[in-house]
């Protein structure tokens, strides 16, 4: 157990001093700096390009998602109107069924009953 934690101990003491020493950096001659420098520019335009791009189709991609889904809540929206809807003409159509129902019933009651006899 003593060796495992000398041994991680070592370990970061030596990855601490590696990563504290600075890069080197590669020395440039003034005739290769204009070159470079429009090497550099030619990239940086590049990259800004490829960068528009993306960032234009990600615009698209959000604009199509963002309208299928409101595509999708209008169909909702419209499925539970149509259901509102049937709901209310069953229950109309019901309601009109009880009232015939009642009506015949009572016409059916009227002429079973007879009419009294006056008698003077």
């Amino acid at each position: 157990m003593n060796k495992l934690i000398a041994t991680l101990i070592a370990g970061l003491f030596a990855t601490a001093a590696f990563a504290q020493t600075p890069a080197t950096t590669p020395a440039t001659t003034p005739a290769a700096t204009p070159a470079a420098a429009k090497a550099e520019a030619k990239e940086t335009k590049t990259v800004a390009k490829a960068e528009a791009k993306e960032t234009k189709a990600d615009v698209k991609a959000e604009a199509k998602t963002a309208k299928v889904a409101a595509e999708a809540k209008k169909d909702v929206t419209v499925a539970k109107a149509d259901e509102k809807a049937d709901k209310a003409d069953a229950h109309a159509k019901a309601t009109k069924t009880k009232a015939k129902a009642h009506a015949k019933a009572e016409k059916a009651e009227a002429a079973a009953t007879p009419a009294p006899v006056v008698t003077k």
